[in-house]
């Protein structure tokens, strides 16, 4: 899988521990263990990632492992390779056919944007 033309590359070799923040997209096929919060920002968890993190994020996608809660402003995608072991808060919610959660589900609908 190829990061998406703009996003920030944090690769499979990394292991942060702590914070992590910041407004632009961020590509992560490595190791956090502490919480995530990019509110403008779109999240994906690469299929090597492992993300011990409570995340708080406007779009997430993930292709591996988180344990901690998410809260997503925007969409959430699970794709086949996902694990999620946490509680969920998404506007929307997107889940592939093998993809698994562990924890609770909450979403609160997207706002309808007036180009539909």
């Amino acid at each position: 899988m190829k990061p998406a033309e703009g996003s920030t590359v944090i690769g499979k070799s990394v292991t942060i521990r702590g914070e992590l923040s910041g407004s632009e997209d961020l590509f992560m096929d490595g190791v956090i263990e502490g919480t995530i919060h990019l509110a403008e920002g779109r999240l994906t968890v690469g299929p090597n990632a492992k993300i011990q993190a409570d995340i708080a994020v406007r779009d997430l996608i993930v292709y591996g492992q988180v344990d901690g809660n998410v809260m997503a402003s925007g969409r959430m995608e699970l794709r086949q390779t996902a694990v999620v072991n946490g509680d969920i808060h998404a506007a929307r919610l997107s889940v592939e056919e093998s993809a698994s959660i562990r924890g609770r589900v909450e979403l609160t609908g997207g706002k309808l944007d007036a180009a539909q």
